[in-house]
């Protein structure tokens, strides 16, 4: 039990924390995180650059708490997004089942047998320009499918639970008992699926951004991580903040994951 609340406090403050710094990260960092300054040319962190400069002077940590809200700004619809064509797929796959179900699962294995990644760089590449908006559809056309499977097993799973059948029995619609009773049973799983997407989410987004096509002109902690490589031997700190940035972003989340499904459901006890 100690180690459930464990995770889920953990994961808890890093999402509070991760809120906290992309909502006051104009007041935090009031000032331009372009701003670039000459003569502090990789400085070293200390206390007026408590992260230290990038090769334009500009101050990491204001780009790193800028950058919060980029990486919260793409992961949060891309999830919400990506929940709700995969819930609803899901959904009518485990509810209908036989020929419907036997098609959704086949569009299901064809989008996860894609490298996330490398699909949404193709959907950038047909888009043209990098901006918020194409990197949010790029990762949600990749990211449903799985929430439709795990909807989908779910569905069945309650499906065969005795109030599935006793409001199957009182004459209820399909429609109404997936609405009103499967899907509200299915929250559980679903929300540890939503916190672990949003991790992934943050992840894909850096990996875009440190390919440089990522959302145009903004702060992105993975661009930020791409310019630090290229002087990690003369200014390591310019990488290693921002890894560290996007490291304990997805670790916040998995753990938030963790938490709530050891919480929501504790039948499957603690590992």
């Amino acid at each position: 039990m100690r180690g459930r609340s464990l995770y889920l406090r953990l994961g808890g403050g890093v999402f509070l924390l991760l809120i906290a710094a992309a909502l006051l990260a104009p007041v935090v960092a009031p000032f331009d995180p372009s701003a670039v300054s000459l003569a502090d040319q990789f400085a070293t962190p200390s206390w007026r650059h408590p992260f230290g400069a990038d090769e334009s002077g500009r101050d990491l940590l204001m780009l790193l708490l800028h950058g919060t809200r980029v990486a919260l700004g793409v992961s949060i619809p891309t999830v919400a997004l990506s929940a709700l064509i995969g819930i609803g797929v899901g959904a009518v796959a485990g509810q209908r089942g036989g020929l419907i179900d036997g098609l959704l699962l086949r569009a299901v294995d064809v989008a996860l047998a894609f490298p996330g990644v490398l699909l949404s760089i193709f959907l950038l590449f047909l888009l043209g320009k990098p901006s918020y908006m194409g990197v949010v559809l790029s990762l949600s056309l990749t990211g449903w499918a799985s929430f439709a499977r795990i909807t989908r097993a779910e569905v069945m799973r309650q499906r065969g639970m005795s109030y599935a059948e006793a409001a199957r029995a009182l004459g209820l619609s399909r429609g109404r008992i997936l609405l009103r009773h499967l899907l509200p049973n299915c929250a559980s799983a679903l929300l540890s699926q939503t916190s672990f997407a949003l991790g992934s989410a943050v992840l894909a987004e850096a990996a875009l951004s440190f390919l440089g096509i990522g959302p145009y002109g903004a702060p992105s902690w993975g661009a930020a991580l791409d310019q630090g490589a290229s002087f990690f031997l003369i200014a390591p700190h310019l990488a290693i903040f921002p890894g560290l940035a996007i490291l304990t972003a997805v670790l916040g989340f998995n753990f938030l994951g963790d938490g709530l499904r050891d919480h929501l459901d504790p039948q499957q006890g603690f590992a």
